[in-house]
C-alpha cells in the first residue's frame, strides 16, 4: 500500500468516526463502562493485596532459644535465621526486655513474680516470612535448628490468607477476561454496522479492484480510534471515581490506608490503551473478514 493511499485511508477512518458519531458515541460509552469496571476491579485487587500484605507482616513466628545456649550461640542462631531465603525480618528479643514487658502487661498482678530468683523467660527472635505459601516449610526449618527450644506460629491464619489471595485473584482475572470479551464484541459489532451502512461503497471499491486491506484499513483506524477514545475517557472517569470512593468511605477505611491511584496510574493507562487499540483493531479485522466472506467478495490479500 502506497504512502498516499495509506494517508487517504487513515483520514477516511477518522471521518468514519464523525460520520457515524451516534454509533461511535454509543460504542465509546459502553466500552468505557467496561474499562472502568475493569479498572475498579484492578484497584480493589490492589487494595486487598495491600491489606493482605499488612496482615501477613503481622503474622510473625516466635523462635525461643534454649536456655542452655550461650550468648555466642544465641547470636549465631539469629544469623542463621536471617540467612534463610524466606525470612523478611528477624528481630532479637532479649529475655530481660521480654520479662519487663510481661511485668508491665500484668500491672498490679506483677507482684506475683517478685519472688522469682531468676528470669524464667528465654531469649527469642521475632521472625516475619516473605512468602506465606512457604510458611510451613520455613517453620519446619526453624524447628530443626540446634538450640531452638520451641517455635510459636499460627499456620491456620497463613493458610486462610493464602486461600483469600487465590480466591480474589481468580475472581478478578475472571471478571477482567469476561469484560475484555464484551469489549471486543462491542467494537466488532460497531464496525459491522458501519460496514452495512456503506455496503454500496464497499461493493463499488471491490468492483474496481480494491484489495481487502485497502477496504479494511479505514475500519481498523476507526476501531482503534474508538478504543483509544474510550481508554482516555475511562482513565479520567476511573481516577475521579476512585478518589471519590476513597473520600466517601474514608471513615470506614480508617483502619486501613487505601493504595494511591497515582502509584498505579501509569500501569492502568497503558493497559487501557492496549485494550482499546487491540479490541479496536482486532474487532475490525474479525468483522471485516466475516462481512466480506458473507458477501462473497473476498479477493487476494495483496
Amino acid at each position: 500500500m502506497k504512502g498516499a493511499s495509506l494517508k487517504y485511508l487513515t483520514k477516511e477512518g477518522f471521518r468514519n468516526v464523525w460520520v457515524n458519531r451516534l454509533m461511535s458515541l454509543a460504542s465509546v460509552s459502553v466500552l468505557m463502562a467496561c474499562l472502568v469496571i475493569i479498572g475498579l476491579g484492578a484497584m480493589i485487587f490492589f487494595n486487598i493485596d495491600s491489606l493482605l500484605d499488612t496482615v501477613e507482616r503481622q503474622n510473625v513466628v516466635m523462635v525461643y532459644v534454649d536456655k542452655a545456649a550461650t550468648d555466642e550461640q544465641t547470636s549465631q542462631i539469629g544469623n542463621d535465621i536471617k540467612m534463610m531465603s524466606n525470612v523478611a525480618e528477624c528481630e532479637f528479643i532479649p529475655k530481660e526486655d521480654a520479662f519487663q514487658e510481661q511485668l508491665e502487661a500484668m500491672g498490679d498482678d506483677a507482684v506475683l513474680l517478685e519472688g522469682l530468683d531468676e528470669n524464667p523467660l528465654p531469649d527469642a527472635y521475632k521472625v516475619v516470612v516473605k512468602d506465606l505459601t512457604q510458611f510451613r516449610a520455613t517453620v519446619d526449618s526453624l524447628r530443626s535448628m540446634e538450640l531452638v527450644d520451641t517455635v510459636r506460629e499460627n499456620g491456620d491464619i497463613a493458610d486462610k490468607l493464602i486461600s483469600i489471595r487465590k480466591a480474589v485473584s481468580t475472581v478478578i482475572i475472571g471478571m477482567v477476561s469476561l469484560l475484555f470479551i464484551v469489549s471486543l464484541f462491542i467494537i466488532s459489532n460497531t464496525i459491522r454496522i458501519t460496514m452495512f451502512s456503506r455496503k454500496l461503497e464497499i461493493s463499488i471499491m471491490k468492483a474496481v479492484g480494491a484489495t481487502n486491506w485497502f477496504i479494511r484499513w479505514p475500519f481498523m483506524i476507526e476501531g482503534m480510534l474508538l478504543g483509544v477514545l474510550a481508554g482516555l475517557v475511562s482513565f479520567g472517569v476511573l481516577a475521579g471515581l476512585y478518589q471519590g470512593m476513597v473520600y466517601i468511605f474514608k471513615d470506614i477505611l480508617a483502619i486501613f490506608t487505601p493504595v494511591s491511584f497515582l502509584g498505579y496510574a501509569g500501569y492502568i493507562f497503558a493497559i487501557f490503551m492496549a485494550i482499546g487499540i487491540f479490541t479496536g483493531s482486532f474487532g475490525s479485522i474479525i468483522s471485516m473478514g466475516k462481512y466480506l466472506k458473507e458477501q462473497g467478495s473476498v479477493v487476494s490479500e495483496e
